[in-house]
C-alpha cells in the first residue's frame, strides 16, 4: 500500500500549475524545457521504428509508485515547464492516473502520450482531461491505413488514431500528433497535413528518423530529401492551422531563419516551438532545445539521459537528484556547450539555434558531438546547403 502524501486537486490542482513560459525566460544550464518520461516499455504495438524496443509485458524493475512520486517531487523543485510521460505506453501501467494527478497536484504541466490501442478509450480520455492534463500527444505515421499499420505492426491503429482524434475533439483537449518521416512515408507529407488539418490538431510533430532501437538506417530519407521537407515543412507552418514542429531536425530553425531574413529584410524576431530568436542591432539572441539542451528523458528503470534518442545515462533518479544531473553531469554540460562540437556543425554559424542531433551523430558515427549526417549545410559557403 502506498502511503506517500498526495495533495487533492482542491488543495493544488489545477489553478497550481505554472504557466508556460518564453522559451527565452528560462536559463536551460539550468532546468529543462521538457522532461519526458517513459513510464513503461510495455506496449501492445511492434512498431518497426520504435527507438525503445517496447515489449509486451512491464519490466519488472520499473520504477514503483512510490518511486514515481518521488521523481514527481524532485520535478517541482526543478519546474520544467512540460512533463511528458510516456512509453512504451503510458496507459499499460495502472497507477498512470494516480502519477498524473499527483503531478498537476504539483504544479507540473503534464501531457500525456499514450499508444492508440484499445486501451485509448473515451472514458480514459476524459479522465486525464479532468485531472488536468494539458496535452495528448498520439501518432500517425501514415495518410492511409496501409502504410500506418505498417509502421506500427498491428491492423487497425490507424482506425484507433483517427476515433481517438475524434474522442479529443469531443472532449476539446488540445493534441499534438507525431510523425515519423521515413523514405516509406516522405512522399505522403501533403496528405498527412491534410489529416492534421481534419483532425484539428494544435502540433504537428515531424520526427526524423534516428537509428537507434528498432530503426535502421536504411529508412532514412538522404540530406536532399531532409533539406526539402524543411523547406516545404516552413512553407506549410505560414499558412496551417496548425503549429509544425520538428524533432531530431533542428536545421528546420535555421530554414525558418532564412525565409525570415530573406523575407523581411531587417532585424528578425521568431518563435517556434522548441526555438525562440530575435535579431537587434547589438547581437542575436536564441535559444534553441537539443538533446540535453533544454531536453531531458528519464526512462522506465529511472536512468537519467539527454533524450530518449539519446539514451546515455548520466545518473539515476534511485541515487541522483534529477536537478544535480542535469546542471553538473559531464554529458549535460558537454551537450549544451556548441563549442564541443566538432567537424561541419562545431563550425556552423547556425550551432546554437541548431546544433544538429545529436542522437542521430551518435546513432551513426558513436559520437553526440560529431556531425549530424542528416545535414548538406556547408559552413562558410553563404549559408548554402
Amino acid at each position: 500500500m502506498v502511503t506517500t502524501a498526495r495533495p487533492t486537486p482542491d488543495q493544488a490542482g489545477r489553478a497550481a500549475v505554472r504557466p508556460k513560459p518564453e522559451l527565452f525566460s528560462v536559463d536551460l544550464n539550468e532546468r529543462p524545457f521538457t522532461v519526458a518520461w517513459e513510464l513503461t516499455r510495455s506496449c501492445a504495438l511492434a512498431c518497426v521504428h520504435c527507438r525503445a524496443e517496447a515489449m509486451p509485458r512491464r519490466h519488472p524493475e520499473e520504477l514503483t509508485t512510490a518511486e514515481a512520486f518521488r521523481v514527481l517531487d524532485d520535478l517541482k523543485a526543478l519546474a520544467p515547464p512540460v512533463l511528458v510521460l510516456t512509453g512504451g505506453d503510458p496507459l499499460m501501467r495502472p497507477d498512470l492516473f494516480e502519477l498524473v494527478e499527483y503531478g498537476v497536484g504539483r504544479g507540473l504541466r503534464v501531457a500525456v502520450s499514450p499508444t492508440t490501442t484499445n486501451l485509448v478509450t473515451r472514458a480514459r480520455l476524459e479522465r486525464l482531461r479532468d485531472l488536468g492534463v494539458s496535452m495528448i500527444h498520439i501518432s500517425i505515421d501514415g495518410a492511409d491505413a496501409e502504410t500506418h499499420d505498417a509502421f506500427r505492426g498491428v491492423p487497425g491503429t490507424f482506425d484507433r488514431a483517427m476515433t481517438t482524434l475524434g474522442y479529443l475533439g469531443e472532449l476539446g483537449m488540445p493534441v499534438q500528433v507525431g510523425t515519423t518521416l521515413t523514405r516509406h512515408n516522405l512522399h505522403q507529407l501533403p496528405r498527412l497535413a491534410e489529416v492534421m488539418t481534419a483532425g484539428g490538431v494544435r502540433v504537428w510533430n515531424v520526427f526524423y528518423l534516428v537509428p537507434t532501437g528498432r530503426a535502421q538506417p536504411g529508412t532514412m530519407i538522404t540530406t536532399e530529401e531532409a533539406e526539402a521537407s524543411w523547406e516545404w515543412l516552413a512553407e506549410l507552418s505560414e499558412r496551417a492551422p496548425f503549429t509544425v514542429r520538428t524533432t531530431a531536425a533542428p536545421q528546420f530553425r535555421r530554414t525558418m531563419l532564412r525565409r525570415a531574413r530573406a523575407s523581411r529584410g531587417g532585424p528578425v524576431r521568431l518563435t517556434g516551438a522548441g526555438y525562440q530568436l530575435r535579431e537587434a542591432p547589438g547581437g542575436v539572441e536564441t535559444r534553441g532545445i537539443n538533446d540535453g539542451k533544454g531536453f531531458m528523458f528519464i526512462d522506465h528503470l529511472g536512468n537519467i539521459c539527454p533524450s530518449g534518442f539519446l539514451q546515455v545515462p548520466a545518473g539515476n533518479v534511485r541515487t541522483d537528484n534529477v536537478a544535480e544531473v542535469y546542471r553538473q553531469s559531464e554529458l549535460f554540460r558537454a551537450l549544451r556547450d556548441p563549442a564541443r562540437l566538432t567537424g561541419r556543425c562545431g563550425r556552423c554559424e547556425f550551432a546554437d539555434l541548431c546544433g544538429g542531433s545529436r542522437a542521430r551523430a551518435m546513432g551513426v558515427s558513436g559520437s553526440y558531438l560529431a556531425d549530424d549526417p542528416l545535414c548538406a549545410l556547408t559552413p562558410g559557403a553563404g549559408g548554402d546547403a
